[in-house]
């Protein structure tokens, strides 16, 4: 009892400590890389750097263009091809084989303040969730043997993401859920208690060292359900399809850009450039846009329209926030998009509420719908539906805000998960070869290759040796198959027991299978278990792939024992 309580003791000093230094890192982080881009951003809209070409601003277009040249810096100081975000988290948080890249991870989150900074159309709290990883990696580095006890690589990563989202968002129950509702993909005891604190820390040293630093403003109020529900149960499909259109269009941003067939830095500057052209013209879609969306759920952006005319111009403005951000992107001016899907949302909530107007609706029905499509592609677009809501309630403080955000959010994560996919970052995975719908298990059985279950309990055997003297040390291992091999421990073939009567005095390689069924070392259990379920026999040899030296030999209870083991460790994690 005395062990069990010291034990248990330990874990919970370190869930305290782990959680606290994530959180509190985080926090000052995320604060900081937030306010950074917002001062950039007032920056390159006050007057002292506005200049006027042709009657547009060009300043817009030169803090692009310089933009462009901080992340082609950042790819060459940090020798990086490509960056990281969300879906390596989550690729991270489902196995041990492949850890993140630290190194990648910091490159990104810079990139992704320089693109941001500048004006391209991306967001950051996609590479703030991804940094929130990268930190938890490296806490669990330098703890490694000194608090790693009880805690797995994937909590470490939890932690770092759920204070992510708590300091961006000042929501700190959004944080909880969306770490294992969109990273880790279970909830356990073990996992919950540091992620929490390491949430409620992130925002507790958010109110402490940077009060009234929301990002979004919505003002809620009263209103009946009753004139909410119906509209967003009728528009729910038209949603899902804005947000299947958002997320299709990200997809295709890389494909165009590899058919241009131009070098990195090229497509970089190409990007900063068609990105300053369109926001020359309409400045809104530039940067986090988080003016505009706030603006948007109050209904103030088009309050100098007709209700027809500001209908117009959110059309307008949805649609160049999907190409602009595809295209940012797709050709490397790197950035998140949960800020994009934010806008997308809410500006085609905010189409819907002018209906809704028009129709006789009152004005707060109108930020409620917009705000619930808001809600409603984000989630869609991050794979997070509870974790959409949880963030609606914390930033309104309201149960009927948080039940109209319910009934859109719910119906539009159904749909886009039959049309498109679980979420935007599983459909990059699943681009990559990585199916995350087969669960943990499935990536930790081809992830396990069959060389270190291979044994050398086999009758060994040369090809002049005869099917006499081959029965005889079958009989002495009591055993049916024989391998024989070369002098260089290469494998020629396979001999039954059956083999060795027929060939009794006569050498074994006229009568031994030159062709058996043979498992290579870098097979992964997932595939040995389906070339073992055509097998019939004793044991099958491994080789080394590109040798053909035989490695040992595995029998069907081997693999069947190692299979059982590798479930019973992902459940462990999934469940304790």
């Amino acid at each position: 009892m005395g062990d069990k309580i010291r034990s248990t003791t330990i874990e919970v000093l370190l869930i305290f400590v782990v959680g606290i230094v994530i959180g509190t890192i985080m926090a000052i982080a995320s604060n900081l890389l937030i306010l950074g881009v917002q001062k950039l951003t007032s920056i390159r809209d006050g007057d002292s750097f506005q200049f006027e070409l042709f009657g547009h601003d060009f300043s817009i277009l030169l803090f692009l263009w310089i933009s462009a040249g901080a992340v082609i810096l950042v790819r060459k100081i940090f020798d990086v091809n490509k960056y990281a975000g969300p879906a390596q988290s989550i690729h991270a948080a489902q196995q041990t084989k492949h850890p993140l890249n630290i190194r990648l991870g910091l490159a990104s989150t810079v990139a992704a303040f320089a693109s941001a900074g500048g004006g391209a159309s991306v967001g950051l709290y996609g590479p703030l969730v991804h940094f929130g990883s990268t930190i938890g990696t490296v806490v669990q580095k330098y703890t490694d043997g000194l608090l790693k006890k009880g805690m797995s690589t994937d909590i470490f990563l939890g932690c770092g993401v759920a204070a992510a989202i708590s300091a961006g968002f000042s929501a700190p129950l959004a944080g909880l859920v969306f770490a294992h509702e969109a990273i880790l993909r279970h909830f356990s005891v073990r996992a919950i208690a540091p992620i929490a604190v390491a949430s409620v820390t992130a925002k507790a040293v958010n109110d402490l060292f940077f009060p009234g630093q929301a990002a979004f403003v919505i003002e809620s109020g009263a209103f009946e359900l009753l004139q909410v529900v119906p509209i967003l149960v009728i528009v729910s499909p038209f949603i899902a399809l804005v947000a299947i259109f958002f997320m299709s269009g990200l997809r295709q941003g890389p494909k165009l850009a590899k058919g241009l067939c131009l070098p990195a830095w090229q497509l970089i500057i190409l990007a900063a450039t068609v990105c300053g052209i369109v926001g020359m013209i309409r400045p809104e879609v530039l940067g986090l846009g988080t003016f505009e969306i706030n603006q948007m759920l109050a209904g103030k952006l088009t309050s100098n329209f007709s209700i027809l005319l500001g209908i117009l111009f959110l059309i307008t403005i949805l649609l160049l926030k999907i190409i602009l951000t595809s295209v940012c992107v797709g050709f490397g001016l790197f950035g998140g998009i949960f800020s994009p899907a934010l806008f997308v949302g809410a500006a085609a909530g905010a189409i819907i509420g002018k209906f809704a107007i028009l129709a006789g609706a009152p004005d707060l029905v109108a930020t409620a719908i917009a705000t619930a499509a808001m809600a409603a592609v984000a989630s869609s677009v991050i794979g997070a539906p509870i974790t959409a809501v949880l963030i609606i309630f914390e930033l309104t403080q309201s149960y009927d805000f948080a039940v109209a955000a319910l009934m859109a959010v719910m119906p539009c994560a159904l749909i886009t998960h039959r049309l498109f996919g679980h979420s935007f970052f599983d459909r990059q995975l699943l681009d990559a070869g990585i199916d995350l719908i087969k669960g943990r298990e499935a990536l930790a059985l081809a992830q396990n290759e069959v060389s270190p279950y291979a044994g050398n309990d086999f009758v060994e055997l040369k090809a002049s040796d005869t099917g006499s003297y081959a029965l005889s040390l079958l009989e002495q291992k009591n055993q049916t198959e024989a391998y024989v091999i070369s002098e260089k421990n290469m494998l020629l073939g396979k001999l039954s027991i059956h083999q060795a009567i027929s060939a009794a005095e006569k050498s074994v390689d006229v009568f031994m299978d030159k062709k058996p069924i043979v498992l290579k070392g870098d097979d992964s259990l997932a595939g040995a278990m389906e070339i073992v379920s055509k097998f019939v026999g004793e044991s099958l040899p491994v080789t080394e792939d590109s040798s053909g030296i035989l490695l040992g030999t595995v029998t069907e209870g081997d693999l069947f024992q190692a299979v059982i083991n590798v479930q019973e460790t992902v459940r462990h994690t999934e469940r304790d």
